[in-house]
């Protein structure tokens, strides 16, 4: 009886300890986010607003994984995902611009939004695949750079 009383305090001391272990999703998750770093790649988790009317809700902190660009990029531009390879800017038009749409339509279908500013390009992602995809975002970041 001693030994079970035993065994059953120890549990209770230990169990806890399980909850700061990292789950397998997360896991991977950091595993990706290290590969990204090695790769080049800047990644933080940012708060998003996102428009009204996609057609689903992503979540409102978001990993945004960026990357420098090259000076004398001026253009500026915002396009979200709605559909895999349908890409739209915030007043619901297509992407006309080939060269943009070209590198946009080779990421997977849980990047959210992709944006390019004067200073970096970055991507909204999911990250639900694996990192065999990350090669391809990281191309199509460095490709719109």
């Amino acid at each position: 009886m001693t030994v079970w009383v035993v065994v059953s305090i120890l549990a209770l001391i230990l169990s806890p300890l399980a909850w700061l272990l990292p789950s397998r999703r997360m896991s991977g998750r950091m595993a990706l986010r290290l590969e990204a770093r090695r790769m080049g790649m800047n990644m933080q988790l940012a708060p998003q607003t996102w428009p009204h009317w996609l057609p689903h809700e992503p979540p409102a902190t978001c990993a945004q994984y960026h990357r420098a660009r090259r000076k004398g990029s001026a253009d500026t531009w915002s396009y979200w995902q709605t559909e895999p390879g349908v890409w739209l800017d915030q007043w619901r038009e297509p992407c006309v611009d080939e060269r943009v749409l070209e590198q946009l339509k080779r990421l997977p279908a849980s990047v959210y939004k992709a944006e390019a500013g004067t200073q970096m390009i970055a991507l909204c992602w999911g990250e639900r695949e694996d990192a065999a995809v990350l090669q391809d975002v990281a191309q199509v970041l460095q490709n719109l750079a």
